[in-house]
């Protein structure tokens, strides 16, 4: 029996990787471990276990494994170099730079709605960075930022939940078929943005009066030459129009849309290639182009990713997760259950492998597959743009805010404004529970509206 020796490897990955601040381990290297010794145990002994798990066979299987799972690994890679291209030339100043107001009633919706917007088009993790950069130039008071840091992390949360490229797991969702960008948007939109007024309204009525800011001095100064400020806005058109237009060329060509980024990821290169060639004043190692830009990625998030989906694949292969999908479906046999369940439990452990997980569990049926099915309705929620997928997506991107470790969002968050995470789980956590469920009503009520519940 491979079952338990896998459970048990996958289960002791998992609580060093919960673990990682604890033990000075980074998680991508357990995810790699834990997904190299996975596949050697299944290439070893899995044919004694089922004679059907041939070497040849699981090779076959790791290889469409890996294919499958490079899709999601490059469109990420070139989406993070896009982001921090333009981040690292100031094009994110001009967002940034016109937040005026200093009310703070007024400060949480201006900075709670741009955030939601922001992270739905570049990921939550850089928004996430972004926002809290401008909240310490615009809060002196480091408990008024923890709040301020606390909601951007709900919000950015919110907003990467209800597009196909805002969160890892959409994209994940989207490149595999499982979720439409228009399917996703048009469903998850309303439940993600009830899921963020809940908690703007708590905010609203704990602060009042006027902030007190810091003095903050422009570090793109004369002294300092860079590209100007009308290039700097120019790499923000257009680096997010390409990123936003990609789910539109796939609609329209079916271009898949790792190919898509590759394409915007080119087009930026030689944009920004052409600027600084135009300006020799700037010292090459002021210069950020992509060559540079692109050694600064988080790369460990990348291999993370990597790691895990690959260890998830070997599950797959192994039959534990199909086991434990019909183990659901005879159990619990609820999807909105389910998700909601997967999203509680997405605070506590990674949403990447949990949704990984999902998709491996069940595999999209057809038309043939639904008709045949011993119940048609409850099989017809697993169509591509299903119930299933569409609330698994808000859930999973969404539950993360439970807690301060529960996303990627909050540990930046956690890490640059030292949020301690009791005062997170007095203050904060209720509030996210209640926009979340919230969100999941919204969800429900839709359904119910539209006939399809």
């Amino acid at each position: 029996m491979l079952t338990i020796p896998m459970i048990a490897i996958f289960v002791a990955g998992y609580i060093l990787i919960a673990l990682e601040n604890k033990m000075k381990i980074n998680k991508a290297a357990v995810a790699l471990i834990m997904c190299g010794v996975m596949w050697a145990v299944l290439m070893v002994f899995g044919a004694g276990a089922d004679p059907s798990l041939t070497r040849s066979a699981l090779s076959a299987d790791a290889f469409e494994a890996m294919a499958s799972t490079g899709e999601v690994v490059i469109f990420l890679i070139c989406a993070m170099t896009i982001v921090s291209l333009i981040d690292t030339n100031g094009g994110f100043d001009f967002i940034t730079r016109r937040i005026t107001t200093r009310n703070k009633v007024a400060l949480v919706w201006i900075i709670a709605l741009l955030t939601f917007f922001l992270s739905a088009v570049l990921d939550n993790l850089t928004t996430t960075i972004v926002m809290i950069m401008l909240m310490r130039k615009l809060l002196a008071n480091y408990k008024e930022r923890w709040v301020f840091a606390a909601l951007i992390v709900i919000a950015a949360n919110a907003g990467g939940a209800w597009s196909p490229i805002g969160d890892v797991t959409t994209i994940m969702l989207w490149v595999r078929g499982n979720i439409t960008a228009w399917g996703l948007v048009s469903t998850v939109f309303l439940p993600s943005l009830v899921s963020l007024v809940i908690p703007c309204l708590f905010c609203a009525r704990i602060l009042h009066g006027i902030v007190t800011t810091p003095g903050y001095v422009d570090e793109r100064s004369d002294d300092h030459p860079c590209i100007t400020g009308r290039q700097s806005l120019v790499l923000l058109i257009l680096g997010v129009g390409l990123i936003v237009s990609i789910p539109v060329v796939k609609a329209l060509t079916g271009l898949p849309p790792w190919l898509g980024m590759v394409f915007a990821l080119g087009v930026m290169w030689i944009v920004t290639e052409v600027m600084y060639d135009r300006r020799p004043d700037i010292p090459a190692g002021d210069q950020n182009r992509v060559s540079r830009v692109i050694r600064e990625i988080d790369m460990s998030t990348i291999l993370f990713l990597l790691g895990i989906l690959m260890t998830v694949s070997a599950l797959e292969g192994a039959g534990i997760l199909g086991g434990f999908a019909g183990f659901l479906d005879r159990s619990v046999h609820n999807i909105y259950l389910m998700d909601t369940l997967i999203g509680v439990m997405s605070a506590v452990v990674d949403n990447v492998p949990l949704v990984a997980a999902s998709i491996s569990m069940y595999p999209l049926p057809d038309a043939a597959a639904v008709a045949s099915a011993a119940d048609p309705a409850y099989t017809a929620w697993f169509l591509p743009d299903g119930a299933f997928w569409t609330l698994l997506a808000y859930c999973a991107g969404r539950g993360g805010s439970l807690l301060i470790i529960g996303s990627a969002a909050g540990v930046v968050a956690m890490g640059l404004e030292k949020i301690n995470f009791t005062w997170y789980l007095r203050h904060f956590t209720l509030m996210a529970l209640t926009g979340y469920l919230a969100g999941i009503l919204t969800f429900l009520a839709q359904m119910l509206f539209t006939g399809k519940l």
